[in-house]
């Protein structure tokens, strides 16, 4: 019987999928998704045993991964009715899905883990924000958890009143980097650098400056006034990302990520 399963391997699934292998051995990972060409190309890649149907993972695993998208919950929580118990930990990676959603849709108390990871998991750097149902897990239970989402990335806890915070804060961020990552590529690729260089210096520069919040620890705000010499170029160019808004259009963006969030669970 294998420790984890996993229901859908796709975007998100798939570099959890990887992970989990690694953290726990391939023989103690199995996946079903429901496109048969999808299970036999992540066999392929990841050596891991698929099942052909839900119930199979709900029958067979104590951890049971839903990596699946809000619309299909009601169908797998259909095919897993009566195959999982209370003694199983349920972790869903879907927004709008709550803990007592999971719970009513199974029609069992099994205790639930509601996560929100994001697609930099794929090179093993995603950022996950995780919650736990009310119940009591075990030692080992959380530290399951630990060592899955540690195999892809890092996680924080939260209470559950703050994962549609957690959505636009990680889960929904990455696209604006990407478009951040795109503009500022454009923007020196008019003064004639070569596009490829020009995404090979905006990507490590936002990869750099990153890494350097996370292992000073300064606040972001230290940071930027570290770049900004008097009169010199980089305060100029703040002082003309402040007048066309850049601040505001992040927490606009922000506001409409928590307002989809929050019409989800409705």
């Amino acid at each position: 019987m294998a420790i984890m399963g996993f229901i859908g391997a796709g975007n998100m699934g798939y570099p959890m999928l990887q992970g989990a292998g690694k953290a726990f051995g391939t023989e103690q990972v199995i996946f079903t998704d429901a496109s048969q060409e999808r299970r036999e190309f992540v066999k392929r890649e990841t050596g891991l045993s698929y099942v052909n149907d839900n119930k199979s993972i709900a029958a067979s695993c104590k951890y049971v991964v839903l990596a699946i998208k809000p619309q299909f919950f009601s169908d797998v929580f259909n095919d897993m009715k009566g195959y999982i118990g209370e003694e199983q930990v349920v972790i869903s990676i879907a927004p709008g899905i709550t803990t007592e959603d999971v719970k009513t849709g199974l029609g069992t108390a099994v205790k639930v883990v509601r996560a929100m990871p994001n697609t930099p998991a794929m090179v093993n750097e995603g950022m996950s924000g995780i919650c736990y149902s009310r119940d009591i897990f075990s030692e080992e239970d959380k530290n399951v958890v630990d060592r899955l989402f540690s195999s892809f990335g890092k996680y924080q806890l939260f209470e559950e009143r703050l994962m549609n915070a957690v959505v636009c804060a990680n889960g929904s961020s990455p696209a604006y980097v990407y478009m951040f990552i795109e503009a500022l590529a454009d923007s020196v690729v008019k003064y004639g650098i070569p596009r490829d260089k020009a995404y090979t210096l905006a990507a490590q520069t936002v990869l750099g400056a990153a890494k350097m919040v996370m292992e000073t620890k300064e606040h972001p705000g230290k940071l930027k006034d570290q770049v900004c010499s008097p009169g010199g170029t980089t305060i100029a160019a703040v002082a003309a990302l402040e007048e066309y808004g850049f601040r505001n259009a992040v927490m606009k963006a922000t506001d409409a990520c928590y307002e989809k969030a929050v019409s989800l669970e409705k």
